[in-house]
């Protein structure tokens, strides 16, 4: 019989996860409650305590809660665009990145030869660098060619940034697949191509919901490359959070930016709810069962 464990231990023990699970929560809570209030109640010096009954904004408008933030960010400075701009490239990108993924990663994982080893070793050189970096590069013939800014130039250099992961993780899923499979499919009559999609890739699923979801974190939150790659017109949504803000010469809204961030937050929040059983089987199982 196992051994119970004493209610001091429990205690602390629940008592530890509640406090992370407050010190967690605490700061979305808060942001989501702080979008529905005036700049001079969720920024208040005088009284943190404004934020919370909502002083300042039941004279401005009447109520202790407005959607003038909201309002502001995806109408009047049309938000909507950023994220339909952001789809595009999200889609893009994680789609791309999976199909490349999920065929360099079997025919690594297959492969019998030296190099592939070493393939996978530039992959990591290649995904350890720092993006900046990787930006830099594409810069001159993205000027040259006169594609700055737009949707496809971003898509390219995520892509190629992704891709290295996507690579490495779906390689250690498809190395999880007994080649048995593989092998019973050839010898019913399909062929090599016909074993990957008929075979392989259903037993496959976990593992690429799991490798997408992340390239798509990585194309969704990121700033540096569509900052850097994308003119204003084009936008994604994280660096017109950050053009709310103002500048030294120009002054901003901080309350768009913080009913932006809720509008960013939400969907991840969402995504990870829906896929929650995926993911876990993804990261601790591999594929399948031996």
């Amino acid at each position: 019989m196992a051994k119970r464990k004493s209610p001091s231990l429990q205690f602390l023990s629940a008592s530890f996860v509640i406090l992370w699970l407050v010190l967690a929560i605490f700061p979305f809570v808060w942001t989501f409650w702080g979008s529905f209030k005036v700049e001079a109640d969720f920024f208040s010096k005088a009284d943190w305590r404004n934020a919370l009954w909502g002083t300042r904004t039941i004279a401005e408008t009447g109520d202790a809660f407005t959607a003038a933030g909201y309002f502001g960010a995806w109408i009047q400075e049309e938000f909507w665009r950023a994220a339909l701009n952001t789809g595009i490239v999200v889609v893009s990108t994680v789609a791309i990145s999976l199909t490349i993924g999920t065929l360099g990663g079997y025919a690594l994982a297959r492969s019998g030869y030296r190099y592939a080893f070493w393939l996978l070793m530039v992959a990591l050189i290649f995904r350890a660098m720092p993006h900046i970096t990787l930006v830099s590069g594409y810069l001159p013939p993205f000027f040259q060619w006169n594609v700055w800014g737009e949707l496809p130039t971003a898509i390219i250099v995520l892509v190629a940034i992704n891709q290295p992961f996507t690579l490495w993780m779906l390689h250690s899923f498809f190395l999880n697949i007994p080649r048995d499979l593989d092998e019973s499919a050839l010898i019913d009559g399909c062929t090599r191509f016909q074993a990957f999609r008929y075979v392989i890739i259903p037993v496959m699923w976990p593992g690429v919901i799991t490798t997408g979801l992340f390239s798509f974190l990585l194309a969704y939150n990121d700033f540096t490359v569509t900052a850097l790659l994308l003119n204003q017109q084009n936008q994604t949504m994280v660096p017109k959070i950050a053009s709310f803000l103002g500048s030294t010469f120009e002054a901003g809204n901080v309350m768009f930016a913080v009913a932006a961030v809720v509008s960013v937050s939400a969907p991840l929040f969402l995504l990870v709810m829906l896929f929650q059983r995926q993911i876990v089987s993804g990261l601790t199982a591999g594929a399948v069962k031996g």
